[in-house]
């Protein structure tokens, strides 16, 4: 197949800029990089197929040749992943029976789109509904959805989003579906099923749910070969349109659009719907064999070595678009080749300068665009020995333009957030605060499977001062998870040699700081996830910004 593979590429492109920025040798070393990975050869890196395996052995061999020691499983550079990847298989039947009424059944891609389980090939629930608002118990913000209901053995509707009251990334943890999962399972619940809302139909059109409803997701195994889905019994049924939740509040003791109303800003209550949901569901399992790609460099101080300094890029993307026509390969040049080709130069810079005081780890990894599972393998059961202390993840940095600033999400949120600022003022390069506090992009990449077990941890990216905003909204309008994220955007290697840079400067911070990173006193996800060992909590770094940024009591 590989060989088929060889013969079918396409000639890499060329970038046609010219001038002298283009022979730097860190902004050749990039474009070489990124040339390879978002090349048609390796027909868009899905995790499991043979072009990701192709992405990973360059990785590899990369890495070797800079005298990067191996650090995966049995002394190769390869943590091996055991993983289920599961999509819907039929777009399920869900029907509504209220007292004295006729049943309802839910039509699919109106009303409802029908969830996966990765457990189970054939899924049936049968239970009364109970609304539990936006399904969220935050003990800080004075917010209990579940206080005045029972939902044990019951399904569990809850609304698509967040209190307002939150700030943005504690929001973005409160919305994800997998903590509303989890808060319904340690309650008694057997199903969840996500409501729409007007809000969300803005920012989610239901119609771009329904175009990607049979996309893979991925779980991982743990050693002893169970599937890792803590609370698993309250599965995601379906989620449905703003159409199909007025047909499950027919009836209802308070009016959908009472509910909307109250929710936006505010409370919308919970209470028993006069329904029983009745859902079938069936689910395309398969068996994933991929790897993470691991290398380190030892750290150079007794006292200091055992501890490690991970440095994470995603190296999978999406594949190719099945039945598509015309282009059909997600390249992911920006979406993570331009990420993986900055840590392989940071990487380099490491090699050739003096040797670290921590252990720095090279983490290329799988599965993020399907589920994070390839970082939440390594961060659970780490390949090297010494505790994880800090990471730092790259993930899709913008590099179509010059930029003047750079975003560190997470970074006020522990000691690492000095450093990021002292590293980037020595390059004369801004650090901003989140500009989309709303996207809560803090806990949608593989630096969040590090943050759960209670590692600290930021996340990098390109910032939207000078023409950033309007580069990256062209991007992410235009490109963001299609096949035109390739190499004929309008790459600018110069910057990226720049951000590996700055990359570099951050990451040898880290790893030299005479004090472990620790969390900030009383953050959020530093008391939630633990503090690690031996690392007390700093003070907050108080601003405008972060009080305005306070929950509401």
């Amino acid at each position: 197949m590989v060989l088929a593979m060889i013969r079918q590429a396409k000639e890499w492109p060329h970038h046609k800029g010219g001038g002298r920025r283009w022979q730097r040798p860190a902004a050749r070393r990039i474009q070489a990089h990124m040339q390879f990975l978002a090349s048609d050869l390796l027909q868009g890196r899905e995790t499991g197929t043979a072009g990701y395996e192709l992405a990973a052995g360059y990785v590899a061999a990369q890495l070797a040749q800079l005298g990067v020691q191996p650090a995966g499983d049995n002394g190769t550079y390869y943590q091996s992943l055991s993983l289920v990847g599961y999509r819907n298989a039929s777009e399920g039947r869900l029907v509504l029976h209220g007292a004295g009424a006729p049943p309802v059944r839910l039509e699919f891609g109106v009303d409802y789109v029908p969830r996966p389980n990765p457990l189970a090939a054939r899924l049936q629930r049968s239970a009364p509904v109970v609304f539990a608002g936006f399904g969220v118990v935050a003990p800080g913000a004075d917010w209990d959805d579940y206080g005045a209901i029972d939902v044990q053995g019951r399904i569990v509707a809850v609304l698509a989003g967040a209190p307002a009251v939150l700030p943005g990334e504690e929001r973005a943890f409160y919305a994800a579906i997998e903590t509303k999962r989890r808060t319904a399972a340690a309650r008694g619940a057997i199903g969840l099923i996500l409501l729409q809302t007007p809000a969300e139909e803005g920012r989610h059109p239901f119609a771009r749910t329904v175009r990607d409803w049979q996309g893979w997701q991925m779980a991982g195994r743990e050693p002893d070969g169970t599937l890792y889905l803590p609370d698993a019994d309250s599965a995601p049924l379906a989620y449905l349109s703003t159409v199909g939740a007025a047909q499950l509040f027919a009836g209802a003791p308070v009016p959908l659009e009472q509910v909307w109303r109250d929710a936006d800003g505010g409370h919308p209550g919970a209470f028993a719907l006069p329904v029983t949901l009745a859902a079938e569901l069936a689910t395309e399992l398969k068996p994933v064999q991929a790897a993470n790609v691991v290398g380190r460099i030892e750290g150079g101080d007794p006292a200091r070595r055992a501890e490690v300094v991970v440095l994470s890029a995603h190296l999978d993307h999406l594949g190719m678009q099945e039945g598509g026509t015309g282009d059909v390969i997600y390249n992911g040049a920006l979406d993570n080749a331009a990420g993986v080709a900055t840590n392989l130069e940071v990487a380099r810079s490491f090699v050739s300068g003096a040797p670290p005081r921590r252990t720095v780890v090279f983490l290329f990894v799988a599965a993020e665009e399907s589920g994070m599972a390839g970082s939440l393998a390594f961060a659970r059961h780490p390949t090297v020995p010494g505790p994880l202390v800090a990471n730092v993840n790259l993930d899709m940095p913008m590099l179509t333009y010059a930029f003047r600033d750079v975003v560190a999400f997470g970074a006020e949120r522990s000691s690492l957030g000095p450093l990021v600022r002292r590293a980037a003022r020595r390059l004369g390069v801004a650090v901003s605060p989140d500009p989309v506090p709303e996207q809560g992009l803090f806990t949608r990449s593989d630096h969040f499977s590090f943050v759960r077990q209670g590692v600290p941890a930021v996340f990098l990216m390109t910032g939207f001062a000078g023409d950033g905003a309007r580069s990256i909204g062209a991007f992410i309008a235009g490109h963001y998870h299609q096949p035109s994220d390739d190499l004929s955007l309008p790459i600018d290697y110069a910057a990226g040699a720049r951000f590996a840079r700055l990359n570099q400067e951050i990451a040898r911070a880290i790893a030299n700081s005479g004090r472990r990173p620790a969390w900030v006193a009383g953050d959020f996800f530093g008391e939630r996830f633990g503090r690690m060992p031996d690392a007390p909590g700093i003070k907050p770094r108080t601003t405008p910004a972060t009080r305005e940024r306070r929950p509401a009591r």
